[in-house]
Formats: structure tokens, sequence, C-alpha cells
């Protein structure tokens, strides 16, 4: 970054992007223009990015060590602060650097929560006073899991993602294997093998604990080798599930120190982490 730029901005300031994984996922139909129609529960964790903004009086939007392969336009981050500027018509800028611990098409909401971070930290930062029904609108124009985000608690979902319904969860903790194979979601919703007509389910009959599943589980099955033999080892230890549409699997477990005696056999070549499930934010919470 050059001298200018630096002189641009302020302090650095430090936000959580927290992931989230998906208990079930259901297709239950499709929209007149093609969209898929979800019911899925969404659980936070206390885990996941670590975004950084500086405010810049410039008006410019700068991503810091952009990732690899994603050009400044097509990230989520850029776009969202974007979104707020012209939303509001604020004057400001700012720098966006993030840490990434969420693996990138893992179905965790890597992305989505990064974006989220950004419109609602910004939103602070910049005195733009939008409050979470506002956010929640510019959010959903940058992906169907940003709002969930946005709104910070752990949520019954319906729609395309969007018609979200606060859900108190249990905070269980969680072992997250990430078998490094990141899993395209668009190319996923073509598939014509993927079941598109599951029965709705309520509220209740999740809570009481009827049997659910991930519509894309066995299309990944099939087509990455690596994910299923994840679940498969994972499946060891408890009930292996796949978060979204994407790669990481996910098992509940009794305590961290379960999750950690499972990671101590972690095949070579894959990652893991035992994270808690919350039902509001660490963002919503800091602020």
């Amino acid at each position: 970054m050059s001298v200018a730029a630096d002189e641009a901005g302020g302090a650095w300031t430090r936000w959580p992007a927290p992931a989230k994984l998906n208990l079930f996922l259901h297709i239950v139909g499709r929209r007149a223009d093609g969209y898929h129609l979800l019911q899925t529960a969404f659980q936070l964790l206390d885990w996941g990015d670590e975004v950084r903004l500086r405010v810049r009086d410039d008006g410019g939007i700068r991503r810091i060590d952009p990732l690899p392969d994603v050009p400044e336009a097509l990230d989520l981050g850029v776009r969202a602060a974007h979104a707020l500027k012209r939303a509001t018509g604020c004057r400001l800028g700012a720098d966006i650097a993030i840490e990434k611990r969420v693996p990138i098409g893992g179905g965790l909401g890597g992305g989505s929560s990064d974006a989220a971070t950004v419109l609602v930290a910004l939103n602070a930062l910049w005195d733009t006073g939008l409050d979470d029904d506002a956010l929640a609108v510019l959010a959903l124009a940058l992906g169907a899991d940003v709002p969930v985000f946005v709104r910070g608690t752990s949520a019954w979902a319906e729609g395309v993602g969007e018609r979200l319904t606060p859900l108190a969860l249990p905070e269980r903790w969680f072992v997250v294997v990430d078998p490094g194979v990141p899993v395209p979601t668009r190319e996923l919703f073509q598939v014509p093998e993927l079941t598109r007509n599951s029965p709705q389910l309520t509220i209740p009959l999740f809570v009481s604990g009827v049997a659910t599943g991930n519509a894309f589980e066995p299309v990944v099955r099939e087509r990455f080798p690596a994910v299923a033999a994840a679940l498969e080892w994972l499946g060891r230890h408890g009930e292996a599930r796949l978060s979204g549409s994407g790669g990481a699997v996910f098992a509940a477990v009794a305590s961290r120190d379960a999750g950690d005696a499972i990671l101590a056999d972690l095949p070579a070549g894959i990652r893991g982490w035992v994270v808690r499930g919350v039902n509001e934010s660490p963002l919503r919470r800091l602020l």
C-alpha cells in the first residue's frame, strides 16, 4: 500500500465473522424464476474469519491481501462496502483485510459472513444508521446466506434462505472437518439427480427430532470422493453430516475434550476444528 493510501485511512478495527452449520437442508420446490426453495436450520458458531476495517476519508474501497483468483470486483466484502455506500450516499471509504480461517467452498458460510460483517461494521463505523431490516435487504442481494449473519442469531430459514425465524438451539460442541475440496454450489444446483421435492418440515417437527438430512449429501458423496471419505471417517465417532452445499462435514460431540480426542486421530491431509454452536453471533455480542 502506498504512503498516500496510508494517510487516507484511520485506525484499524477488528470484527468477527462467524461461520455456520446447516443442521439439515431440504429443497422443497422451485420458483418460477428457477431459484430453489429451501428449508434449513442455521447454527451459528463461535469460530470463523476475522475482518479488519480501516475507515478512509477519500471514499476509496480497497481490499488488502485479496484472495488468489478472486477479482476485487467479485470479492463479497468489497461488494458489501460498495452496496452500503450506494444505499446511504456515504462519502467515506474503507480498507478491508480478512484473516481467512473458514475453508472456501466448505459450506460454512465464510464469504457470506465476511460480507455481512463488512455491512454491519461499516454501518457502525460510517454512522450510516441503517437498521437490521435495511441491512438484510442489502445482504440478500449479495447472497442467500448473508442475511442470517446480518441478523446475528441462529435461525430457521425458508424461501431461498431469506425468510428467517430466530431459533433457540442447544449450544453444543461440534467437530468440523475440512477434506480440502472446495465444492461449487452453483454447479450442484444444476445436477439432475438432486432431490427437489422433499416434504416440508415445521419447526416443532425439527425440534422434536424428526429425521432430517442434506439434499446435497448424496450428490457430493458421488462426485467428491475426499468428502465421502471424510464423512465415513467422522461417522465412526458420531452422526456425520454435510454442511450446506460445501465440502466440510461435522458431527456433534459431548464436550471440547471429546472433540479434541477425535481430532487427535485426524487423517493426514485434512484439517479439523472443535467449535461451539451459539444462538447469538460474536458480531452481535460485540455490537
